[in-house]
């Protein structure tokens, strides 16, 4: 974890937030290989999205209640607990909010594909659950974070299982990071004094 920690530390931002592009490629590129082990074609989970405006909808009340809570507790809690190493403020602070939309997107679908539509449909809830926690290793030295990780992690994968629909668990994963990452931009430019622009 150390280790991890340091290589971000002397990583430029515009180098982290290629690795960050980097890790969702290998990301999508796993989710499809493991679709075609395990039913034979690449695109299975596809038919585990219906499109409809409820599906939509559903993710982004999920996301509100998730961001508005955290937001909350980004303000109510000692700043160490919340604290991830300085990685999101570093990969949000500067980025101009149309590229924090593509940006959030990409991560959303990309992991959602992978995490809800192959592995928690191949394997079930704690195990997708448990794997996408260990993607988000840098949590591990954080016992809050970690603790609110893992409760995203099973909400998500409940709300799939609620819903049978990835639309809406890629909804509100994007919609997570997206208000997430404006929340994070806009809130570094108020402290250096930059206002909101």
């Amino acid at each position: 974890m150390n280790r991890q920690a340091e290589l971000v530390k002397q990583m430029s931002d515009r180098g982290l937030i290629l690795n960050v592009y980097a890790t969702q490629v290998i990301i999508l590129g796993v989710a499809l290989l493991l679709s075609v082990i395990f039913w034979g074609t690449p695109f299975y989970w596809v038919q585990s999205i219906s499109w409809s405006f409820h599906a939509v909808l559903i993710g982004m009340v999920f996301a509100a209640a998730v961001v508005t809570l955290e937001i909350i507790l980004d303000r109510i809690l000692p700043e160490e607990w919340m604290d991830d190493g300085g990685i999101n403020n570093r990969l949000f602070k500067n980025l101009h909010p149309f590229h924090i939309l593509i940006l959030t997107a990409i991560i959303g679908i990309s992991e959602e594909i992978l995490f809800r539509g192959v592995l928690q449909s191949q394997f079930g809830l704690i195990i997708a659950s448990l794997l996408f926690i260990l993607v988000h290793l840098r949590y591990l030295s954080k016992p809050f974070l970690m603790g609110f990780m893992t409760a995203l992690s099973f909400s998500l994968g409940m709300l799939f299982l609620w819903t049978g629909n990835l639309l809406s668990v890629i909804t509100a994963h994007f919609f997570i990071d997206f208000l997430l990452g404006l929340y994070i931009r806009y809130t570094h430019n108020e402290q250096k004094g930059d206002g909101l622009t």
